[in-house]
């Protein structure tokens, strides 16, 4: 069942609206942009997220060739919000990938009921990797 979950940056100059069913799951990746990042995310359409302010502040990645819109990182605190991208190759078209960290109304207990893929991006088979406890 569908949430509605409010967000933001650290400084809080990004804000977000979300409608996230935590249990259709949510994704850890191990790639060197998931990774250092600290990524732990879940993907929804672009109905289901409302950006209510601070898009203007964010930074986009100069790597960030898949982004469909404004996406980055706010250039006051650092922190990616969200991120804006189009998976056309898998059939997925348009979406936002949610940081779920930056869910200001998540509650621990809904985090750790969430199911978790890992995504073997590093080694780009995106199948689950050997190890994943570090993730």
């Amino acid at each position: 069942m569908k949430k509605t979950y409010r967000g933001s940056c650290h400084c809080g100059r990004v804000v977000f609206e979300a409608d996230l069913d935590l249990a259709k799951g949510t994704t850890k990746c191990n790639c060197t942009f998931c990774w250092k990042r600290r990524w732990w995310g879940m993907h929804v359409g672009l109905d289901d997220f409302r950006a209510i302010s601070g898009e203007e502040e964010l930074v986009p990645y100069p790597a960030s060739s898949s982004a469909s819109g404004p996406s980055g990182f706010c250039k006051h605190c650092g922190i990616a919000p969200y991120a804006r991208g189009d998976a056309a190759e898998w059939n997925e078209g348009p979406y936002v990938s949610i940081n779920l960290a930056c869910l200001d109304d998540l509650t621990p207990a809904e985090l750790l009921t969430a199911p978790v893929e890992y995504l073997d991006g590093r080694a780009d088979t995106w199948e689950t990797p050997a190890e994943t406890r570090h993730l």
